[in-house]
């Protein structure tokens, strides 16, 4: 009897089996209570996922053309095969048998045609999708200020965009095509039954709940064992990326935690055996109890066939019919009792993104910026204060840097001098007072404004994993390469990219690891200075680098900074000598603001760091 009911069960007809790929259960990855938790507290309406496909209406309607057609085509498998076994083989009647065995043929290929279309264009149409959301996500996320990225783990930024986004294509792909030839199937189904047999008909009905139920039962089973596997796993592959980094391995090599690191992974991973065995074991009695319904629910049907009350009159060939029908019938209906699954599943991919899509940007550009034709590079600060989660970390600063002129930042560690700093490249925005550049309040400014006339290079250096070149030339696209060289000699770079196999078309690796740390440096200076910015931002920028390396920087640093605006911040108190001023911070305010010699002769605070710093080695 299997091959009886093979033309009728599988196939586009058939539905989505639960389970299947795109499935709720099959993802596993997020479980039902995390999508509720996350529905509730970023409720998602359906029109706005409906925004995301007005565009394609038209597609989107051309999809569900071909899933109905699709799912009503396959249906009329069952009459041919009716027509075969009542009429054409007892009859001997060769042409109706050519006709209906050709009429099988073609509705088999002609429902795999429609499929195929399906998919082409329900592909398309997700892919036009996530392309759109990916791009906003990446924009959105590339104005937001500083703040955003010190409290989120790059890790779940990544996830939301790679992860989640690419999810949403099985919405388009598997739910809701497959919630549409369900229904389409299951209607169809019910109609061809009663037209059949409407005794076998209710006889059908009455059993088919029960089986789906129980089969749901199991799969919800499964689906809660399947979700503490992907947690664990997930643990897992955060062990391997926090492991196997190249600063992880740096690290645990330095401290000899790789035995520590490894028996922690050994744990991990042997707490997912008893996860899988009980995965597994829960797929095969979801399996076994489906086998179980399949046989049970046609053993019904044939001894209802034998009952004269249910029974009487039928044929053999509607007998056979009905069960194929029966057969497509209870695939989809078990889709449809795990809709709410699916919806939530899905619903909460799209509050995870739109979440994102959300977010205030705290730093943006004016609604009608201000547009300076020369950039002179006066620094004002005016009462400027600045708290992070409530935490005061400048306050009430007044500061007035003359174009041209040096401004060198010191004090202890927590003292402010960072975000001072980043205050001039609107990293952030102060909290109150404000920031001029030329009597023009910073946040007047358009963003591109603003990174233009100043640059800045930190203690942090990032480098991506491209040539030199294309490093350089993140800040300046355009640069040709005698810019490139130029910028390279200034920052004491380009002898040793020359000296390299493939000059400046090395590739720096992963996170510049090809560098030493005053190389990285180097490298970031030129970068920096390539954009020529009026005003230049030093954030500890020579703190990589040994004695001699830093002078030969430090004097082509000040060489540059003729007629250039620079604040600097710097751990050897010997770099900032020659500064113009210097602002000693304490505890977020300007304590003492002078020249190097006015201040030693205070003998203040300035002067107890003089007497405390490392004196540099003499030169010989």
């Amino acid at each position: 009897m299997t091959s009886l009911l093979t033309p009728f069960g599988g196939g586009p007809q058939g539905g989505r089996a639960p389970g299947g790929p795109g499935s709720a259960s099959s993802r596993g990855t997020r479980a039902a209570e995390a999508d509720k938790r996350q529905l509730a507290e970023h409720p998602v309406e359906f029109r706005r996922v409906g925004r995301l496909f007005r565009p394609h209406i038209a597609k989107v309607a051309f999809v569900l053309f071909l899933v109905a057609a699709s799912s009503f085509t396959g249906l009329t498998q069952p009459f041919l095969v009716r027509l075969i076994i009542d009429r054409a083989l007892p009859d001997r009647n060769l042409g109706l048998l050519l006709i209906c065995a050709g009429g099988m043929v073609a509705v088999a290929a002609l429902t795999a045609a429609l499929g195929v279309g399906q998919t082409l264009v329900a592909t398309r149409v997700g892919q036009e999708v996530m392309h759109r959301l990916r791009s906003d996500v990446f924009g959105h996320l590339q104005r937001q200020s500083m703040r955003f990225f010190v409290r989120t783990r790059g890790g779940e930024i990544q996830s939301r965009i790679v992860n989640d986004i690419g999810a949403m294509q099985s919405v388009v792909t598997s739910t809701a095509t497959g919630i549409a030839a369900n229904v389409t199937v299951v209607v169809g189904a019910v109609a061809a039954m009663f037209t059949l047999d409407w005794r076998m008909a209710v006889v059908s009905l009455l059993v088919l709940p029960p089986a789906a139920v129980t089969t749901r039962a199991v799969a919800r089973v499964r689906h809660a064992i399947t979700g503490l596997r992907q947690a664990k796993l997930a643990d897992l592959h955060v062990q391997i990326e926090e492991g196997l980094s190249i600063s992880a391995v740096r690290l645990s090599k330095t401290l000899h935690a790789g035995p520590a690191l490894s028996r922690r992974f050994e744990d991990t991973s042997h707490e997912l055996i008893d996860l899988e065995v009980r995965s597994q074991l829960a797929g095969r009695w979801r399996m076994a109890t489906m086998q179980v319904m399949f046989a049970a629910v046609p053993a019904v049907l044939y001894l209802s066939a034998g009952v004269p009350v249910t029974g009487g009159g039928i044929t053999i060939g509607t007998l056979v019919a009905f069960v194929g029908l029966q057969a497509s019938l209870f695939r989809p209906l078990i889709g449809l009792l795990n809709v709410g699954i699916d919806v939530n599943s899905s619903l909460a991919l799209f509050s995870r993104v739109f979440e994102y899509l959300d977010l205030p940007v705290d730093i943006a550009d004016p609604a009608e910026a201000r547009h300076p034709e020369k950039v002179q590079g006066n620094i004002r600060f005016e009462g400027v204060s600045f708290a992070y989660d409530k935490q005061t970390v400048l306050d009430a600063i007044d500061l007035s840097i003359p174009a041209g002129t040096s401004l060198a930042l010191v004090g202890a560690t927590g003292s402010g001098k960072s975000t001072l700093a980043g205050l001039v490249a609107r990293l952030y925005d102060p909290t109150a007072g404000r920031i001029l550049l030329d009597d023009v309040d910073l946040r007047d400014l358009s963003l591109a404004d603003v990174a233009s006339a100043v640059g800045v290079v930190t203690q942090e250096t990032y480098l991506v994993h491209a040539t030199v070149r294309e490093n350089l030339r993140y800040a300046k696209p355009d640069a040709n390469d005698s810019e490139l060289i130029a910028a390279a000699r200034a920052a004491q770079i380009h002898d040793l990219i020359i000296s390299l196999p493939d000059g400046y078309d090395t590739v720096v690796g992963s996170r510049g690891y090809r560098f030493s740390g005053g190389e990285q440096q180097r490298l970031a200076i030129a970068r920096t200075l390539l954009r020529n910015p009026r005003v230049l931002v030093l954030d500890e920028a020579t703190s990589a680098l040994d004695n001699n390396t830093e002078s030969q920087v430090q004097a082509a640093l000040e060489r540059l900074a003729e007629g250039r605006t620079t604040i600097m911040i710097a751990h050897r108190l010997s770099t900032v000598r020659n500064a113009d001023q210097i602002a000693v911070l304490a505890r977020g305010r300007v304590a003492e603001l002078g020249t190097h010699d006015e201040l030693l002769r205070k003998d203040g605070l300035y002067a107890a760091l003089v007497r405390r710093a490392p004196q540099p080695a003499a030169r010989k």
